[in-house]
């Protein structure tokens, strides 16, 4: 795997974590949960990346909370980054936010609904971070190839391709684990997003819903099947989070699924 600054434990064998709250609530939210994920992170020797969005643009209805401006949420996430030493993560949605953000973080990530998005995909590609794209709901993992081929033809070979489930109906998604082999097989590592791959889209009401009973299942097959890192967004407060609480992992579970999945990876 290519080089993240501030990864730690590359050498453990673990899979990598990317973890942390769906989106900056506030000033000190974020350096709170990450400050919590990491000591378990360093106690079970994972590899870590921290994530936050500070700009939630595919919201269902108007009246949802999308951040808490931009400059502000990205200076947010940054204080992370400096005062625990470790990488971060943040989507974006526009060249200009591509360019605006690499200021801030060390990956840059591709939502699913913009997977497809040439002038995003390049323009990302050109700040020289790494860039993890999520796989469009409506796609299969083979047609991932040429999201990979735009960023490595604009000069970025720092790619990641994360599974978040598969369109199935109108309100559910499926994970089909036939494509985590199928999208390694483009030579870059392939995350597994255990929260946003048991979402309940387009719901009556405007707020998407979710399975988060189903996370560690979802988990536990990712690592079986041999994933190279693992997204879950988690949140102290799950039932007053701002944006996707009825997915996220409660933070006071982390600990456990983490444990349970390291003596996993070491099995296989």
């Amino acid at each position: 795997m290519f080089d993240i600054p501030l990864l730690r434990y590359k050498d453990s064998g673990n899979f990598f974590l990317i973890a942390g709250p769906c989106v900056v609530e506030n000033e000190t939210m974020p350096l709170e949960i990450a400050r919590k994920i990491m000591a378990i992170t360093d106690k079970l020797q994972i590899p870590y990346i921290f994530k936050a969005s500070y700009n939630k643009a595919n919201r269902s209805r108007l009246d949802s909370f999308t951040g808490i401006g931009d400059l502000k949420g990205l200076e947010v996430i940054k204080k992370v980054r400096d005062e625990l030493n470790i990488p971060i993560l943040t989507d974006v949605h526009s060249p200009e936010e591509a360019r605006l953000a690499a200021e801030f973080v060390d990956v840059l990530q591709i939502p699913a609904f913009l997977c497809r998005q040439t002038d995003l995909l390049v323009a990302a590609a050109k700040t020289g971070k790494v860039v993890n794209i999520k796989k469009g709901q409506f796609l299969s993992p083979e047609a991932m190839k040429y999201a990979v081929q735009k960023v490595l033809d604009s000069g970025n070979n720092k790619i990641m391709l994360t599974e978040r489930g598969t369109t199935f109906g109108y309100q559910d998604l499926v994970v089909d684990y036939r494509g985590i082999p199928a999208m390694q097989s483009l030579n870059v590592p392939v995350i597994l997003d255990c929260t946003h791959s048991l979402q309940r889209p387009n719901q009556a009401a405007g707020v998407t819903g979710g399975q988060p009973e189903l996370i560690e299942i979802i988990a536990k097959a990712g690592i079986a099947v041999g994933i190279d890192g693992l997204f879950i967004e988690t949140h102290p407060d799950t039932a007053n989070a701002l944006s996707d609480g009825a997915n996220m992992l409660p933070l006071n579970l982390l600990e456990d699924l983490l444990g349970k999945l390291v003596k996993i990876r070491k099995v296989l």
